[in-house]
């Protein structure tokens, strides 16, 4: 690549914290309440113009799953847990057992209203730009916004970015993707439609994946075989017409680069309008729907998984492992959307009843570094075992207890590496998190 020469500028710090969290999507909305709620004083940096990730800027109206295969216990409370009653408690969606389906919108506003609450200073319209490292621990950040290039000092850095940036700046190990050949799930452009009658569809449609109306579509002409099931058609009751659709599937996208999320984007919007016509004629309920909206971003189910002192495998989330060093549950099961082309891939993996894991905290901790820690879809993890780990209900609960281990490490004056899990554990269950089977709430 050519490079040009360019002048050398000192930076200015425009903030000194004790807790930066890079990322303002499920991990981080757990880490920055987490660290804030105890006493530490935090910055979250985020590139959109909301909090949420892909619950917000991204537009996906569901948030899951909070209870053990098939019984219908929950096995998650905290933060994840508490936002999703504020949905409920505010007219903004419902619930069940699984999860919570909810108007995007008011996510945006009961978020910003629990970090105001919390204290959680936060930046909107701001990138991340490179790690500051100084004899192996990070101890700031390079950003950029509208101000300009600056730096943010910390004591703690948590990366929630979901591609691991600031621990790839950081110089740590990482992997890529399924093994053979470090391809990633592929991505998906969430949309909104309304003027649907969705008593209608529902009491009509006989499958959950409706395989039989996308290849009719497809063999009359009407639909690109870009995708062959739909994954999720997300309605909450306090917007009746309206309907978020989870369908769009785009493969061999690279979310480290911005012409491969800018390809995304485009394929993603123009899958978005062919579904359309496509609904209107074919489903039962839809013939008078029309498009509501495009989000802001794509939807990235995989990238670079940071190396951290346990690499969490499939053997453990399927054999249902425990940890002594738990810190959240997972339940949901192995959903890996096919790499090579439409519908579901051939690794997917469906649990029994009373499936559920511990995701330890080692995972969070990533190799060769100090006072920087990873949660969300980032950590470490096989390719597989991600497919279950990567949801948000998960990534909210691993950002909870970054944030909280971060702001107690900082109290006791040590590394996060070195804190007393036992005594992390107790916090987050005086926070409401379920730890173990005697936290588990029964149906």
């Amino acid at each position: 690549m050519k490079k040009v020469k360019y002048k050398e500028y000192e930076l200015p710090v425009t903030y000194d914290v004790d807790v930066l969290v890079v990322g303002g999507g499920p991990a981080g909305i757990g880490a920055a309440l987490g660290a804030a709620r105890n006493g530490a004083k935090t910055l979250v940096i985020e590139q959109f113009n909301c909090m949420g990730g892909v619950a917000g800027a991204g537009g996906h109206g569901h948030i899951s799953k909070y209870d053990e295969q098939g019984t219908g216990r929950r096995i998650v409370g905290g933060i994840a847990y508490e936002v999703a009653c504020e949905l409920v408690k505010q007219n903004f969606g419902h619930m069940n057992s699984h999860g919570v389906w909810f108007e995007v919108e008011g996510l945006k506003k009961i978020l910003e209203e629990m970090f105001e609450k919390a204290g959680v200073q936060f930046l909107y319209h701001t990138f991340f730009c490179d790690t500051i490292v100084e004899d192996g621990v990070a101890t700031g950040a390079v950003i950029q916004n509208k101000t300009g290039r600056q730096v943010v000092k910390a004591k703690r850095i948590i990366d929630c970015t979901g591609d691991g940036d600031v621990a790839f700046k950081a110089g740590c190990k990482y992997e890529v993707g399924r093994k053979k050949d470090q391809k990633c799930q592929p991505v998906t452009l969430m949309f909104t439609i309304g003027g649907v009658d969705w008593p209608t569809v529902e009491k009509w449609r006989t499958d959950y994946q409706m395989k039989g109306v996308w290849e009719e579509a497809q063999r009359n002409g009407d639909m690109r075989p870009f995708q062959k099931t739909v994954m999720g058609f997300w309605w909450t009751p306090t917007r009746p017409d309206q309907v978020g659709v989870n369908f769009t599937h785009i493969i061999y996208i690279d979310s480290t680069k911005a012409e491969d999320l800018t390809a995304a984007t485009v394929e993603g919007r123009k899958q978005a309008w062919e579904c359309i016509p496509v609904f209107r004629k074919y489903v039962k309920g839809m013939e008078n729907c029309y498009m509501v909206s495009t989000p802001n971003t794509v939807g990235i189910r995989e990238s670079r998984r940071i190396i951290g002192e346990y690499v969490l495998n499939e053997d453990d989330v399927k054999g249902e492992r425990e940890f002594e060093d738990n810190i959240c549950y997972g339940s949901f099961f192995v959903d890996i959307h096919c790499i090579d082309g439409a519908g579901m891939d051939h690794t997917v993996w469906r649990p029994g009843k009373g499936f559920k894991y511990h995701i330890p905290y080692r995972v969070l901790l990533p190799l060769g570094i100090e006072n920087l820690m990873t949660a969300g879809r980032c950590v470490s993890c096989t390719h597989i075992a991600l497919g279950s780990i990567r949801v948000m209900v998960p990534c909210i609960g691993m950002g909870e207890a970054a944030g909280t281990a971060s702001a107690m490490s900082i109290k006791q004056k040590i590394s996060p590496r070195e804190i007393n899990v036992g005594k992390l554990q107790s916090q987050l269950r005086k926070q409401g998190c379920i730890i173990s089977e005697k936290d588990i709430v029964a149906k």
